[in-house]
């Protein structure tokens, strides 16, 4: 198929945002000085000389531009570069699946394989189980993964010294064309475990640029906004252009976007479908489809809008990621590929262990009061930190309550507020300018929130599967992270399991929640049906 049925679904999903929205062409008249051009919005492509909105893209380059005084001041920049330039490109030396580099001073020895028996001992060493057939052993180094130069180059700029776990397995696997249902914990690497395969596949391939190769669905804008950044990141220099497809933008400057040439996209499923049911784009050349937190995309919701979407492409290589992964998910994976490979990296569907856990028995009537004296306690609060609570009013008013209690700036985040105002609430998280942010889940899935080092879950979620995420933010490449959860009668059916999560990891469990009757009346129900079982 050439393009999606006509549908409402992306209405459905998007409504929040779209009738705010109208679609304006793309003016005509190319600017032609820089000051011509207006400010790039939070998230927009940005001009790589002025800095101001990258409207057009340099032919000769494929940077991001604003005018065409910009474009004159680049091509001249990229030729003084070359002409002064002495040294030829480094050679790359031939790798191989299990080869790895040892560094010895400036210089690369002869990569080193790894046998059977070392391809065992480092899974079992890394706690990575493989399941289907023909999985890669995984690799030492980046380098051994025959990628672009330049991609080496930007994922060592990018602060990429060597591959975490999850990497080692992921992209071998994944350059090799495998499909896979990959699970590893948050914080552990999983973006850049397809976004590297990506990058690679796409500069390597010499295609139509009008055509992309590559398609990432994501369940939140926040999650797309932050895999493009890092996508522009390792793709600096090269032949790699992506095009951000999320509601609270303009459609029509994401349509223009597109239709310049891109090689990636990445949006949400819903905006998606509204896009391309009223745009008529080619999709066959899409090969590679991400579905990232894809339990997420399955359950809640965005199941019919990925199937319509994966149905509309040429049977792409199919990845898969989240940090907890159902029967379910597995079942929908066979249905959408035939044969697809099962990385698992870690404990699965269990909390970071580098987030200490401390749970605290509050009555709903005392949360509020006990969230203050940790906010104003020198001992146990440690910014910036994310609250999270369960509903979008309940997220505004304790944000304010928080500014005016403890004098301490916080600001809330939810799915009503603008894209607009997120990017601009994130960044002032971000760069310290706010020290609490109290959301709803919009920021407990996979959002790369580096500098957080404590969560704080003031309401429970609906499911240990969303608190597994939540209490991840609090961690980051196993850096070491606090969750303080807040916990009463009213979360009981959460009972059994949050002990058992609380066990696992040894933190204390609340003498209330021990006791409870929920938790015993649990546990016994378990005992007896062991008996009957074995009896």
């Amino acid at each position: 198929m050439n393009t999606l049925e006509i549908g409402k679904l992306g209405d459905q999903y998007e409504n929040s945002v779209a009738a705010d929205e109208e679609e304006q062409a793309p003016e005509d008249d190319v600017k032609e000085r820089c000051w011509d051009q207006r400010e790039a919005l939070p998230g927009e492509p940005q001009c790589v000389i002025c800095g101001r909105y990258g409207e057009y893209i340099c032919d000769e380059t494929n940077d991001d531009i604003c005018s065409i005084e910009c474009k004159s001041t680049l091509l001249s920049r990229v030729a003084k570069s070359l002409a002064l330039s002495a040294q030829p490109p480094r050679a790359r030396l031939p790798a191989t699946d299990a080869c790895y580099y040892i560094r010895d001073g400036n210089s690369k020895s002869e990569p080193e394989c790894l046998t059977n028996n070392q391809t065992e001992l480092l899974r079992r060493k890394l706690e990575i189980s493989v399941r289907g057939d023909n999985v890669p052993e995984p690799v030492l180094s980046f380098s051994s993964c025959n990628l672009p130069q330049r991609l080496l180059q930007n994922l060592e700029a990018s602060g990429y010294e060597m591959p975490t776990p999850v990497q080692m397995q992921a992209i071998p696997a994944a350059l090799t064309g495998q499909s896979m249902l990959v699970s590893a914990e948050t914080g552990s690497g999983k973006t850049a475990s397809f976004l590297v395969p990506i990058v690679s596949h796409c500069t390597k391939l010499k295609n139509n640029p009008q055509k992309p190769l590559a398609m990432v669905l994501e369940p939140t804008r926040e999650l797309c906004i932050q895999v493009e950044e890092q996508a522009k990141l390792l793709g600096k220099g090269l032949p790699f252009k992506t095009a951000l497809v999320v509601g609270g933008d303009a459609m029509a400057g994401q349509v223009y976007r597109i239709q310049q040439g891109v090689s990636m996209i990445v949006g949400t499923p819903g905006r998606l479908i509204d896009l391309l049911a009223k745009h008529d784009f080619e999709l066959d050349s899409i090969s590679i489809l991400v579905l990232d937190e894809v339990d997420c995309m399955i359950e809640r919701g965005f199941r019919e809008q990925v199937m319509q979407i994966f149905w509309a492409l040429s049977q792409p290589q199919v990845l898969m990621f989240s940090a907890t992964v159902s029967k379910e998910v597995e079942k929908v994976a066979s249905s959408m590929v035939k044969d697809f490979s099962v990385i698992s990296v870690g404990k699965p569907n269990k909390p970071n262990e580098a987030v200490k856990q401390l749970a605290i028995w509050v009555e709903s009537k005392k949360k509020k009061q006990k969230l203050f004296d940790i906010v104003t306690s020198k001992q146990h609060f440690k910014p910036p930190v994310v609250v999270f609570v369960g509903s979008r009013i309940g997220a505004d008013l304790l944000s304010e309550a928080i500014t005016t209690t403890t004098g301490m700036k916080a600001l809330s985040i939810h799915g009503e507020k603008t894209m607009k105002e997120r990017r601009e609430i994130l960044k002032s998280f971000l760069v310290g300018e706010v020290s609490v942010i109290v959301a709803t889940g919009v920021l407990g899935r996979g959002v790369d929130l580096l500098s957080v080092r404590q969560v704080i879950v003031f309401d429970m979620p609906n499911s240990m599967k969303e608190y597994v995420h939540q209490i991840g933010r609090a961690s980051r490449m196993g850096e070491g992270g606090t969750a303080i959860v807040f916990v009463n009668e009213e979360d009981k059916k959460l009972f059994p399991e949050l002990v058992e999560i609380l066990k696992s990891c040894g933190a204390a469990i609340p003498r209330e929640l021990a006791i409870s009757r929920y938790t015993v009346s649990s546990f016994a129900r378990g005992m007896g049906q062991k008996k009957r079982k074995h009896g």
